[in-house]
């Protein structure tokens, strides 16, 4: 099985924590240059020291707020000019956690620009260099939430369904020029973001930080929670020559815990 990224260069969005910076690591120990994209520059600066470099792999980041869709655009663009780009993964912090019922529109209208709209700039930005690379992996960090919504996540959960649609169509126009697109959903991972939903729930139920992190465990057949680097596992696959036919999926990375097929 051919695994190796030697002489390819991958850009990996929010890689400074969690799952971001496991999968920049394992594409870094398969071979690849990296591009690290984040907003805090002493993070992305720590995170780039840790990143292998035996096969002489030559790493670089990029300061960026998905926040700020336009300026990502200008700053994208200006980076990318001159270098060629095979591997893309798209991956943004979720939004804060809440009954749908009780978001506000213009939380919706935020979680939208900073997930589907950055994602759509980040694959403009290099879907022209993965074409002349006759090469291309774009591969986006979602949620199990696209097959099962989940509870007292309501803006997350509508919002990762428009980028799992808007991948699945994308996947369709690129295939033919041997870009693959697919994404992985990660399920309860041991993560910032996590334990942030946790502390969320705890405090509106007023239930301890271990029992719903042990509910949450136990809710998958393997009766425990992802480390980031099971899910990057997934990212480094799917983002080598061995997944050269595997396009349009979505890979859930949850132990099982998803109902669905």
């Amino acid at each position: 099985m051919n695994l190796d990224l030697t002489g390819k260069t991958a850009i990996v969005c929010g890689s400074t924590q969690g799952i971001g910076l496991a999968a920049a690591k394992e594409l870094a120990n398969l071979g690849a240059h990296l591009i690290l994209v984040a907003r805090n520059e002493e993070k992305l600066q720590a995170a780039l020291g840790g990143l292998d470099t035996e096969k002489s792999q030559s790493h670089n980041y990029l300061v960026a707020d998905f926040s700020k869709p336009e300026e990502l655009r200008e700053r994208i663009n200006a980076f990318l000019e001159g270098k060629s780009v095979e591997i893309l993964v798209n991956n943004t912090g979720g939004p804060a956690g809440g009954p749908i019922h009780a978001a506000k529109t213009d939380e919706f209208t935020a979680a939208f620009n900073q997930h589907l709209i950055c994602n759509h700039i980040m694959v403009q930005a290099v879907q022209g260099k993965m074409k002349a690379a006759g090469y291309g992996r774009i591969i986006n960090i979602i949620s199990t939430s696209v097959k099962q919504p989940l509870d007292g996540l309501g803006v997350s959960n509508t919002i990762r369904g428009a980028v799992a649609n808007w991948s699945k169509t994308l996947a369709n126009e690129l295939g033919q020029f041997n870009i693959t697109v697919n994404n992985v959903l990660p399920g309860a991972t041991n993560t910032v973001r996590l334990k942030s939903i946790i502390e969320n729930k705890a405090g509106k139920t007023g239930k301890t930080f271990d029992a719903i992190l042990d509910t949450m465990s136990n809710a998958s057949p393997m009766k425990r929670i992802a480390q980031p680097e099971e899910v990057a596992n997934a990212i480094a696959f799917l983002a080598s020559p061995a997944a050269s036919y595997i396009n349009g999926i979505n890979v859930p990375v949850d132990g099982g815990r998803t109902k669905s097929l």
